[in-house]
Order: structure tokens, then sequence, then C-alpha cells
């Protein structure tokens, strides 16, 4: 383990170490990046360092070093904090200038009060991003983060000051004792984003404790807002301090600072609302609810202050987090001209069985393959049911999100064996409108009452149908089993457990490193492929279009760093037996293919 633990339990401590000797000189700040950049860089620090992903909330100490492998679903309004700010003791006149940064509620001590005309106080300024875990992250990668991570010797256990009835009693008969306690709090109300606490010894209260201080009816369950259903593990407030103009939307971020699960911003909150109710009754629901979504019990959506983010490139555990020393190059099989996405490949897979589990087993195999995906049963009801489409609450003042709100290289699979006869209504066709234009263009327009918002990605989408699907796809490939074995699901367990796990390993790592490889074709092959296109297209200008000819280009680069001869022509011949089984299978249907 890396020599000394205060960094890991105590990182407010080396803080205010490099505070303490700088004074007001800015120096302090970049000191403390550079320190935890070179701690990190001690071998195997990463994995000591407790993950908010592998390890429960109630596990992590408060104040403590904690990572966390996360998505932005949203972005909040920048808020101002306290950066330094001064005390005064009562007793002795004394000044003292302490550091808000990386802090929620400012630290006094016994006698002191915040000076808030001190001409030393600076007001500085950070961003909040509302992150959640990686939608649609598979299985296989949160286990071999967790057999990575080692659990340091200073593990947090939780521990609870127990009170006798006569205590509950008392505080049940006197709740504003709990108010009391914290009334030094309103005085630092000018400021937003750094809360003082008159008192150095805080009350141990539950998150529920500050929602049943409000006196307004928010008791509706708070809502995670992740993109996905049924997707667990903390959704953090995140506090950036440096650079948040280089990060966006649906980046995938690794994060490492400073955890807070302060109990006081529970009640601190709470008393915030009761303000802005008497403030304006008239607007004190609205305003209500933004501060209910930005400013959630700690113990149920914590913060960390983030003292280092990187943008991580892909999320295999079993590769390194940067793969190119260019960590600004774009990761992605494809690019843009202008808005048309070149090299995307959409693949629809027809001919599975109608209301049969052969698409639920495939999707098994491929969420033990790759790092993050789901699987978007196309049924009616769904259609007309599901949120496909993120869209502004301007109530709350937050992104609402929805199923398509994905990390780029996440693995769509759009089930449509399940689709039977119906009638789409509104919500239902503008659904189906967003999958077109995901697939097609690489994109989704997120809904902004006023006005749509464009926001690229790079989804990989396999669509499963019986016959040719009603999406757009670039290439159908009609299967013809040559095996139908009795019992499926029995026949894809054999398959999974017949692979070794360091085969299947050594798939996730090849599956993810195509991404990363360099491309690129030599001017002889370009000759020799352009001379092909024109030869094909003087025997039958209908046999192949510019199209035909950007779609074989892409079959025969996959998995490949150049172009040979053989790859060009044997992606001719794989297109050729394409196209002739589906002329073989609408032979047999008729027209349908």
């Amino acid at each position: 383990m890396p020599c000394g633990e205060d960094w890991l339990s105590h990182p407010l401590g080396i803080v205010q170490g490099f505070f303490a000797q700088n004074g007001v000189n800015p120096d302090w700040e970049k000191k403390v990046i550079e320190y935890f950049k070179e701690k990190l860089k001690e071998n195997n620090a990463p994995k000591w360092v407790p993950s908010l992903n592998e390890v429960p909330l109630h596990y992590l100490k408060p104040n403590s070093f904690v990572k966390f492998r996360c998505m932005i679903q949203d972005m909040f309004d920048p808020e101002f904090y306290m950066g330094v700010y001064e005390t005064v003791n009562q007793n002795t006149k004394a000044r003292v200038l302490h550091f808000g940064k990386y802090r929620d509620v400012a630290e006094c001590g016994p006698h002191q009060e915040l000076d808030l005309s001190s001409p030393r106080s600076t007001t500085s300024e950070r961003q909040t991003f509302y992150c959640v875990p990686v939608p649609g992250e598979s299985s296989w990668v949160k286990e071999q983060a967790e057999k990575a991570r080692v659990s340091p010797s200073t593990s947090y256990t939780p521990s609870r000051h127990k009170r006798s009835y006569e205590d509950d009693e008392d505080m049940d008969l006197q709740p504003s004792k709990q108010k009391d306690q914290h009334s030094g709090a309103r005085q630092a109300g000018g400021l937003r984003g750094l809360h003082w606490c008159g008192e150095p010894k805080r009350l141990e209260t539950e998150a529920s404790s500050g929602q049943q201080l409000s006196s307004l009816d928010l008791s509706s369950p708070f809502d995670l807002n992740f993109p996905l259903p049924g997707e667990k593990g903390p959704a953090c407030l995140v506090k950036v301090y440096e650079d948040w103009d280089g990060f966006k939307v649906n980046d995938v971020l690794e994060l490492y600072g400073v955890l807070s699960v302060d109990p006081v911003l529970s009640i601190l909150n709470s008393e915030e609302r009761d303000a802005s109710a008497l403030l304006d009754p008239m607007e004190c629901t609205d305003v209500a609810e933004e501060q209910r979504v930005h400013s959630p019990p700690a113990s149920l959506v914590p913060r960390i202050h983030v003292i280092l983010a990187q943008k991580l490139q892909h999320i295999n555990p079993l590769l390194p987090t940067c793969l190119n020393k260019e960590e600004s190059r774009a990761c992605q099989l494809y690019t843009r001209r202008d808005v048309l996405p070149l090299g995307k490949f959409t693949v629809n897979l027809s001919g599975c069985p109608q209301n049969s589990t052969f698409t639920e087993h495939l999707y098994r195999i491929i969420q033990h393959l790759v790092p993050a995906s789901f699987r978007l049963q196309m049924t009616i009801e769904n259609m007309n049911q599901l949120r496909l489409i993120p869209h502004k609450d301007y109530t709350a003042n937050r992104l609402v999100s929805g199923l398509l709100q994905l990390p780029n290289n996440t693995s769509l699979v759009i089930d449509e064996t399940l689709l039977e006869q119906g009638q789409l209504d509104t919500p239902g066709v503008h659904n189906v409108t967003a999958l077109s234009n995901l697939i097609t263009w690489q994109k989704v327009d997120y809904d902004f009452s006023y006005h749509q918002m464009e926001f690229p990605c790079n989804i990989n989408v396999l669509i499963t149908s019986e016959g040719r699907s009603l999406l757009p796809a670039d290439c159908q490939v009609h299967l013809q089993p040559q095996l139908m074995p009795p019992n499926m699901e029995e026949y894809m367990n054999g398959l999974l457990s017949a692979v070794l796990p360091s085969v299947l390993n050594k798939f996730r790592i090849y599956l993810t490193l195509l991404r990363f490889l360099d491309y690129n074709i030599s001017d002889d092959i370009t000759k020799a492929v352009e001379d092909d296109f024109v030869e094909m297209r003087k025997n039958d200008p209908q046999s192949i279009t510019a199209d035909d000819l950007h779609q074989l280009l892409v079959v025969a680069r996959a998995g490949q760093t150049t172009l040979s001869r053989e790859r060009w022509l044997r992606a001719k011949q794989l297109e050729y037996s394409r196209k002739n089984r589906l002329q073989q299978q609408k032979s047999v249907n008729g027209n349908e293919l």
C-alpha cells in the first residue's frame, strides 16, 4: 500500500497543510492537485481508493478520498461558494483564515464566528454535475472491478450513538432542538454553496429527518433519474472546481475527490425550503421542487468534491483506462462529415423466431462480451409508454433522463420479435422516430419544450426481427439456422459455460481494442478499389451504389489495421452471399424479406 494513509482517510488535512503554508496565495490549489496526482502514480494506488461503485455508501468514511465511475446525466447552474473565509474567536478576538474548497459546510471551532465582512474573504465559483453510474454497465465489469479493489486498513465501520427511550421522547417533544443546534447556518445565507455550522459538533440525523422538518408536502420518493430501469448504485452531486468546460452531458468520467455526506445538509436544505415558502407562497412549490432536486439528502445523493477527473475512453476493467497518449482523440469507429456519420454499421438480424427467447439469449451473450449494453423490447405498449427522449423539466430545472440517454459505445439491442399489430399514439410515433434518427444520424434530439437540442452519440445498434425491420438498418442479414435445439436456454447456457473465463476475457479485450486501432488504406489499394467499383458499375449500374461501396469498405475494415486486396475480395464475397440469401428468402415468402 502507498505509504501514509492520511491522503486516503483525511484528504482535507492534506489540503489544510498546503493552505496553511501558502495562505491566500492560489498556488496552494495547484499543489494539492499535483500531490494527489503523484500519490495515484504510486504502485497500485488507485486500487486502494474506495469506489462508490463497489462499496456501499454507509461503509465509506465521511470526508475520505474516494473514486466514482459515472456518466454526467445533467449539469446544474454554477454556484458561488466561500473560497476563503475568516472566523473570529469571541473570547480572544483571534482571527483565523479557512479554505472553503472541497467542502459543503464551513468548519468553525468553539466560540468562533464567521466574519462575512472580512476583506480577506474571497468568493469562488464551482460547477455542479449530476452523475449516475454508467447506464447498462455489464455485471462482469462490476465483478472485475471488485476483484481488483484492495480494501485499505482505514476501512470505515459505521457506528451510531444509541439513545435511550427518554432521549427519543424528549427529541419528539422538542423538535426545535435540532434546528437550534444549527441556527448559525442561517447567518451565512448570503452565499450559496458553503454553509456555516456554528457548532463544531454536528448532530447525527437520518436523511428522512431533514425531509420531515419541511412544511411542504414533498413526501414523494426522490427520483434518482437513472436513464435505464433497474439500475443500481448511488447518484452523486459532483462539485468540479477546474476545467469543467471540458466536460459535457453523457461523458463517462472517473472522479477522485472528497466524499461529503454531512447530515447537516438535510436540515439546511429543509430550512431553505421553509424560507422560500415565506418569501413568496405563490412560487414556493416550484422553488421547493427545484431545491429538492438540486439539494437532495446527502445520505441518498452524496456529494463528491472533485480533486482529479478524467474522461474515460472505455470502461473495460481488463485494460488501462487510457489507451492513447492523445486523450483528446475520439474513440469512435466512425467520423462525421458535416451531419453524416461515416463508418457506422447497424445490422438487422432477420429470420429470428417470433415470440421466442432467442433474442433474450442472444443478448445475454452480448452482455458477456461488451462493457455496456441494453435490450429494448419493441412492443406497441412500450413504444407508447416508455420515455426514450430526455426532456427538460423547467419546474425542477433539471434534465429528465430517457432510455436513449446513453454513453458512447453502448450496445443497443432492439428486439422487434415481440412486435404485434396495434396503434401507435403520438408518443409512440415520436419514440419510433427517435430510434430511426439514432440509427441513421447517430444523434438524439433532446426535448427542451420550446426547441430541440441535438446530442450526437455513438451507439452500436443491433435489430432482431422476424421479417425486415421497421427501422432503418445499414445491413440486413437473414438467419438460416442449421440447428434448432429443443431447449434454447439449456443450449445457450451450455455455450457460455463451455468458454473458459480466460478466453472470454480475451474476447472482451479484443472487442475493446478494435475501436483504438489505427486504420489506413494504401494508394495502390485505393486505386484498385476505385477501378473495381467503376468496373462493377459498368457491367450493371444498379448493382452497386456509393452507399454500397461505403458498406463494403466498413465490412472490409472489421478487425483490421489496413485494407488488403484479399480483405476487399472477402468483403465482396460476403456481400454477394448476403444478397443471395435475401433473394432466396424473398422467393419463398413473396415480397417479404
